[in-house]
């Protein structure tokens, strides 16, 4: 079904209008869509462009520090906005897509908080993006269930259902489907607007609020456009300031320096810092791209332990402590193991040794990506955090930026050559069909160890990175590796699940960036333009 609507002068819908979408995009909903987009789109794009810039600097040899233009702030006294009453306790969260059934499972799953995510764990196709903001209206309505078409089973919210936080796509992407005065929108905007402009009222009947998670900042100055575009939004539909509520996600390198600058711009909406790990290895190797110093070994040794990332990981605690903040730890990507006992086991232990880590430290709390985790999880916490969170405590941590750009030690195999061209493979594949968030080798992984994947090969073979065995990693060895994954996956599939899952566009992608002479940005973005074709096919 195509619906047809009414839209304000200079909007333009280019997706198609199923069941339902009429509602969403209403032409209140457009025209406070527009209002944003007129407002801030602008400075959006000079953001993006600053980014660029200060990308060549670090190409040509910059080493990044702590701002000196800064001090001030960060030596200051001042603390953020208390968190709400549902916010205090945030101790185990869990995240993932805006499907309709997996909706209702997180919130119904034990965990305190669930992160609904437009973002790195969902497919941002049209259709995606509508169904997941029509699903969040309905879970605030509390009117949500999803009957499954097979078996004879409705999914409903339970009594007592996690809080709900959304992640919106980050500042450097667009919505394709819906431009203004002829420029596409802001994803960002749009997915903010959208739930912002539909839920306020909702979630204040539940005594809750709409609650953000905000990703890919690079500094305070992105955040300072965030915290306008809030004050704009909240003035323009009535509600007072500090209704909305964020936790910014530190996930890339850059900004791992400007945390108290970050939560000084948003402090009158901010309730915390999330370490965004696998982003976080993603962003360090973009920013060092250029640098045959600060090659990375494979993925899988590059831990919250490593050096650089454990900096990064105690800064985040004693700056967020400091400022009244919540410090939250990192995703656990394990997931159960089926008709494997000691596989099973071994993840769950990954798990609980990950989590113990992080409330030690003196996180406040955690992410997991499957429901199964979320008890041992809790449990953790529960042992060795009695109160609500740890706001209260001080571990005296001091971080120097040499200590966060140092680059940890390792090895690199072929094994991990291979693993990184499936992991990209695989899930750039289930990307295109619509899945962002995709179980690979007993992990869940999403666009951002995607991203990894792809740039350490386009890392290493830029550097001439060796192996363990002395091999240098060459165009012609990753060839080699890329050739044997197709065939297995050739002869593991029949030709029309191979066509089905749309393999050759995945390993089209993932081709282009890792031979390519530059680095690309996010893979996201060409990855997008499929889609976009798609759509409008």
């Amino acid at each position: 079904m195509n619906q047809q609507i009414s839209v304000p002068k200079g909007v333009k819908i280019n997706g198609k209008m199923n069941t339902g979408y009429a509602e969403i995009l209403s032409y209140r909903a457009l025209e406070f869509l527009a209002d944003l987009h007129r407002n801030f789109n602008s400075s959006r794009l000079q953001l993006l462009q600053n980014r660029d810039d200060f990308q060549q600097q670090l190409n040509a040899g910059l080493d990044p520090d702590f701002k000196s233009e800064t001090l001030a702030i960060r030596q200051g006294d001042w603390k953020v906005r208390p968190c709400p009453a549902d916010l205090a306790d945030r101790r185990v969260e869990i995240t993932g897509p805006v499907d309709r059934k997996m909706i209702i499972n997180a919130l119904n799953c034990g965990a305190k908080v669930f992160m609904a995510d437009f973002e790195d764990a969902s497919s941002p196709s049209w259709s995606n993006m509508l169904d997941g903001q029509v699903n969040l209206r309905d879970a605030n309505l509390r009117t949500i269930e999803f009957i499954h078409p097979t078996k004879d089973k409705t999914y409903r919210l339970n009594d007592d259902p996690a809080v709900l936080l959304v992640r919106p796509r980050g500042w450097h992407l667009h919505e394709a489907h819906l431009t203004i005065d002829d420029q596409p929108i802001s994803a960002s905007l749009f997915d903010f607007g959208l739930y912002l402009f539909h839920n306020h009222q909702a979630l204040r009947n539940l005594q809750s609020g709409p609650y953000y998670y905000l990703p890919k900042l690079e500094n305070a100055d992105e955040a300072r456009l965030w915290n306008l575009v809030i004050l704009h939004a909240q003035s323009y539909l009535g509600l007072a300031v500090g209704t909305v509520r964020v936790t910014v996600l530190i996930e890339t390198l850059l900004a791992s320096m400007q945390l108290d600058e970050i939560l000084y711009e948003l402090r009158d909406h901010i309730c915390g810092l999330n370490c965004g790990r696998w982003d976080y290895i993603f962003s360090y190797i973009k920013s060092f791209q250029k640098r045959s110093d600060k090659i990375l070994p494979e993925r899988v040794q590059v831990t919250m332990t490593s050096g650089f990332m454990r900096g990064y990981s105690l800064n985040v605690i004693e700056v967020c402590h400091r400022r009244g903040a919540h410090a939250m730890g990192g995703m656990a990507a394990q997931i159960p193991v089926k008709n494997d006992d000691a596989a099973n086991a071994l993840a769950y232990e990954k798990v609980r040794s990950d989590k113990l880590r992080e409330v030690k430290d003196g996180h406040d709390g955690t992410w997991v990506a499957h429901p199964a985790m979320v008890k041992l999880a809790m449990q953790v916490f529960d042992e060795f955090m009695s109160n609500a969170n740890q706001l209260d405590r001080q571990n005296g941590y001091t971080v120097k930026a040499s200590q966060l750009t140092q680059p940890s030690d390792g090895t690199i195999t072929i094994e991990g050559v291979r693993a990184n061209i499936e992991v990209g493979l695989l899930y750039l594949s289930a990307w295109l069909c619509g899945f962002g968030a995709v179980p690979i080798h007993n992990l869940m992984e999403d666009a951002a160890t995607a991203e990894i994947s792809r740039a350490q090969l386009w890392q290493w073979r830029k550097h001439q990175a060796k192996l363990d065995t002395g091999e240098i990693v060459t165009a012609e060895l990753l060839e080699e590796q890329f050739a044997l994954v197709e065939a297995e996956l050739q002869q593991g599939l029949s030709a029309a699940e191979y066509a089905s899952r749309r393999i050759d566009a995945g390993m089209k992608i993932m081709r282009d960036m890792v031979f390519a002479d530059d680095f690309a940005e996010f893979l996201t973005i060409p990855a997008y333009e499929v889609l976009i074709a798609d759509d409008r096919n």
